[in-house]
């Protein structure tokens, strides 16, 4: 990020406001619909993190730390919205399959909504964690700066979220058994 550019933002040059905005805001957007698996509350978490840089951007101390103290925000929009909601649930019922499903170009979109069923399943704190370690490929150092958590508990964050979204790819391909009707 051009510090130059925070540093004019923060004396209230609103172009140059707008010129982060404009920087960021896709990259917040894809962050947050993929912390909290909702557009809608994507696009609010995105919205506050954004408000909310405007208002504390003069309090920066060091224009060099933006990236991670706006993502910092981010984050925190993210809770404040996925505290609001009620936990979306599916009303799915799994049927059994007796015969191993025959690779072709559906079993890229089963694979993925395998991942994302998994993925939803996560708590929050471990959703932020894998996507600002593994889809902004971020250090876990720099990580554990946005989250506002120690090192090592995000990285035992990361390790549970990853053993844990194994578990459930794994027992989303074991066969449901069958109910034997007496």
């Amino acid at each position: 990020m051009d510090t130059d550019l925070v540093i004019r933002a923060q004396r209230g040059d609103q172009e140059a406001f707008a010129d982060l905005v404009y920087a960021i805001a896709d990259r917040f957007l894809a962050v947050s619909h993929r912390i909290l698996s909702d557009m809608g509350l994507a696009e609010d978490a995105t919205q506050q993190a954004l408000l909310s840089i405007w208002q504390d951007l003069p309090k920066l101390r060091d224009p060099a730390r933006f990236e991670a103290w706006s993502y910092r925000l981010l984050v925190r929009a993210c809770y404040a919205e996925g505290h609001k909601s009620r936990r979306w649930a599916p009303n799915l019922r799994l049927h059994s399959v007796s015969e191993p499903i025959a690779v072709d170009r559906t079993s890229a979109v089963v694979d993925r909504d395998q991942l994302e069923r998994a993925f939803r399943r996560l708590s929050m704190n471990h959703r932020t964690v894998v996507v600002l370690h593994h889809y902004l490929d971020l250090p876990l150092d720099r990580v554990a700066d946005i989250v506002g958590a120690p090192l090592g508990t995000v990285g035992s964050r990361l390790h549970y979220a990853t053993r844990q979204l194994r578990s459930e790819l794994i027992a989303d391909t074991q066969p449901v058994a069958r109910e034997v009707a007496q």
